[in-house]
C-alpha cells in the first residue's frame, strides 16, 4: 500500500507547487479526477435531492432502518416559523439547522438554558430574537447551497459518547466514511479544536485523525496540512485513541449505499452514548482532505474496486464490510 506524509509530499516540491504527476504516482486523487472519474460517473444526478437536503437524508435513512438524531420538528416555510418558539419552549436541549446548508454553516446548537436565555455549545448566551432571527436568515436561504430558499430542522442534541472529551474542544467530532460502490474505502474522525471554534471542520483548523477501517484505532492525525502527535489544546496524544463501536459504524455507512443509490458518497456519522452510531448526514461531494489525515491516497483503493467482477456488487452488507476491513487495514494490504 502507497503510504506518503505531508513532509514527503513537500519534499518533493519544486518552485512552490507539486506537480501532478508526482501527486499521481503517490496514488493521491485529486479533484478534477474526483469530480469526473467518480462523482460524474458514479453518482446520477436525479438522487442529489436525497443528500443534499438534511430532511430528506434523515426521512430516507429512517425508511431504510438507519439510525438518525432524533428530528423534533420540521418548520419548511416561513409561515410555519411563527410556531418555533412554542416548539423550543419546553426543551432544555436542541439543534436547529438548515435542510440545505453546508460546511457547518448555520448550525446553531444550544447546549442548555439560564432563565430566558439560551446557552450555546461555546458558553454564550443568546435570547429568543436572536434564534428567531436565526430561523429567518435559515429559511431565506442565508446558508443553503446557492442561496435557494431553505427548510429548518429542529433536532434533539445527541448524547455524545465520552470517550471523545479528551480530543475534541468545544465541540464533539464526527467520523467520515468514503463508500465506493458499496465499499468502505477510507475513515478519518474530525476533532475541533480552539482555533476551529467548535467545528469538526479541517479548512478552519479542527485536526483530520486518520483511522484503520480494520480496528478503528488512529493511524495517522494533521492539523492545517502538518502532521501532529497529540491535539493543540488538551496535549493528549492520538496513538491511544480507538474509535468504539466500529464495526457497526462502518457498517452503517455502507449501508447508505443502498438508501442513497450513489456509488460515490461520504458519511458522516457521530457516536451517541446510548444509541452508538447516528447517520448525521451524506454527501455526494466528499472532500479529498480525508487522504492527508490518513497518509494515504484514494486512488489506487477506488481502482482496485473499479476491477471487481460483477459477484463482488452483489455482496451484501456485512460481507463488503468485512472485505473493506482486510483489504483497506493499516498492517497490511492483503491479496484477497
Amino acid at each position: 500500500m502507497l503510504q506518503f506524509s505531508v513532509k514527503h509530499i513537500f519534499n518533493k516540491v519544486r518552485g512552490g507547487v507539486v506537480s501532478p504527476l508526482t501527486l499521481r504516482r503517490m496514488g493521491v486523487l485529486g479533484m478534477n479526477a474526483r469530480n469526473i472519474d467518480y462523482i460524474a460517473r458514479y453518482n446520477d444526478r436525479k438522487k442529489y435531492p436525497i443528500v443534499d437536503d438534511k430532511l430528506n437524508t434523515k426521512r430516507a435513512a429512517k425508511k431504510a432502518g438507519i439510525p438518525v438524531p432524533e428530528l423534533i420538528e420540521a418548520f419548511e416555510s416561513p409561515a410555519s416559523r411563527k410556531r418555533v418558539m412554542e416548539v423550543i419552549d419546553p426543551l432544555w436541549q436542541f439543534v436547529i439547522k438548515p435542510a440545505r446548508g453546508s460546511g457547518g454553516k448555520g448550525i446553531l446548537v444550544i447546549a442548555g438554558r439560564n432563565g430566558d436565555k439560551y446557552k450555546k455549545i461555546s458558553g454564550a448566551e443568546i435570547d429568543a430574537l436572536d434564534i428567531l432571527r436565526h430561523v429567518s436568515n435559515i429559511h431565506s436561504g442565508l446558508y443553503s447551497l446557492g442561496g435557494k430558499p431553505d427548510r429548518v430542522m429542529v433536532e434533539a442534541l445527541v448524547d455524545f459518547d465520552p470517550v471523545f472529551d479528551r480530543y475534541s474542544v468545544e465541540g464533539v467530532p464526527d467520523v467520515r466514511v468514503i463508500v465506493f460502490r458499496g465499499y468502505p474505502v477510507m475513515a478519518m474522525l474530525r476533532c475541533s479544536t480552539h482555533a476551529s471554534d467548535g467545528k469538526a471542520n479541517l479548512h478552519q483548523g479542527a485536526v483530520g485523525v486518520g483511522i484503520d477501517l480494520a480496528t478503528g484505532k488512529s493511524c495517522h492525525a494533521v492539523m492545517r496540512g502538518l502532521r501532529i502527535d497529540q491535539h493543540p489544546d488538551t496535549e493528549v496524544p492520538f496513538d491511544a485513541l480507538q474509535v468504539p463501536d466500529w464495526y457497526e459504524l462502518v457498517r452503517l455507512a455502507a449501508s447508505c449505499y443502498e438508501m442513497t443509490g450513489l456509488g460515490y458518497l461520504g458519511c458522516d456519522i457521530v457516536l451517541d452514548r446510548e444509541r452508538g452510531p447516528l447517520l448525521l448526514e451524506a454527501n455526494a461531494r466528499p472532500g479529498l482532505a480525508i487522504q492527508i489525515a490518513n497518509g494515504v491516497g484514494l486512488r489506487e483503493r477506488l481502482g482496485f474496486i473499479e476491477k471487481f467482477d460483477e459477484e463482488m456488487f452483489r455482496k451484501n452488507v456485512d460481507e463488503r464490510v468485512a472485505f473493506s476491513m482486510r483489504k483497506f487495514a493499516v498492517s497490511k494490504y492483503a491479496e484477497v
